[in-house]
């Protein structure tokens, strides 16, 4: 099994398909393996490279704290090794934050990014998910061992007893404060915000994210001349739950990824 080792992480990742690049980021405690049949029709016209983020899937925890700034060093430090050149970034929720961050620090290594299911401001969450989100802490261990997400840590986490520790690491990041709406009005290049209408924040974040990106500025031209680089996609009926492995997220994000 492939592993990068990059500013002291010993990471794990899978690679599918050939093409350009794209490296897919997963969500949090989530894996690789969270796209499903997504990751393969990606792969069908691409080199897809799916990671397993800090204290996530294959990939063991290490003495720092989670935040997506600091993946996303571990994401360009895996470009630069593995010589990938400039790539595309697909990322969701956490992993959407962390392929934005990636865009940010080194937009010389990106040429496009969906960003799927991502939150800039910490109070654009509604509010039964902020108390939720205060939750998760390692007290919460033993219930979350009865869902889905546990036995898929536990299949494969090189340390099944550091499901605690992930899980106050988790609480402690999505409890401070955050405001990432400066950073990401820096980015230059092509941008795809995609969320669900009944997703974890109200789709007018979406619409906001687009907006610091150029969009919905003005009308689009006759002949499309005004058009944004960067897109915006609400989906229907789709939840922060289901939308990583919905066909309609294939629909729109592939072809804004094989346009030039």
């Amino acid at each position: 099994m492939p592993y990068a080792d990059v500013n002291g992480l010993h990471m794990y990742y899978e690679t599918e398909g050939s093409g350009r690049p794209l490296v897919l980021i997963h969500g949090g405690l989530m894996s690789a393996s969270m796209f499903g049949p997504m990751r393969t029709e990606l792969a069908k016209a691409r080199k897809v490279i799916a990671v397993d983020l800090q204290g996530h899937g294959r990939t063991a925890d290490i003495d720092r704290p989670l935040h997506p700034k600091a993946m996303a060093g571990d994401i360009v430090a895996l470009i630069e090794q593995q010589k990938l050149g400039r790539v595309d970034l697909m990322g969701n929720s956490l992993g959407a934050g962390v392929a934005l961050w990636v865009a940010i620090l080194r937009p010389d290594l990106v040429r496009k990014v969906v960003a799927c299911s991502t939150v800039l401001r910490r109070d654009a969450f509604y509010p039964d998910i902020l108390a939720q989100q205060g939750q998760v802490n390692a007290n919460a261990a033993e219930m979350m061992k009865q869902t889905p997400m546990y036995r898929e840590y536990a299949k494969v986490a090189p340390r099944v007893e550091d499901f605690p520790r992930l899980l106050e690491k988790i609480g402690a990041m999505m409890a401070e404060p955050m405001d990432a709406t400066k950073d990401v009005a820096t980015i230059k290049l092509p941008v795809m915000v995609v969320q669900g209408d009944s997703d974890i924040v109200p789709p007018s974040h979406a619409v906001e994210i687009f907006g610091l990106l150029g969009g919905g500025k003005r009308d689009g031209g006759w002949m499309g001349e005004a058009v944004p680089k960067s897109r915006l996609a609400i989906l229907p009926g789709l939840t922060h739950y289901n939308i990583f492995t919905s066909p309609e997220l294939a629909r729109v994000a592939i072809p804004f990824l094989d346009a030039d």
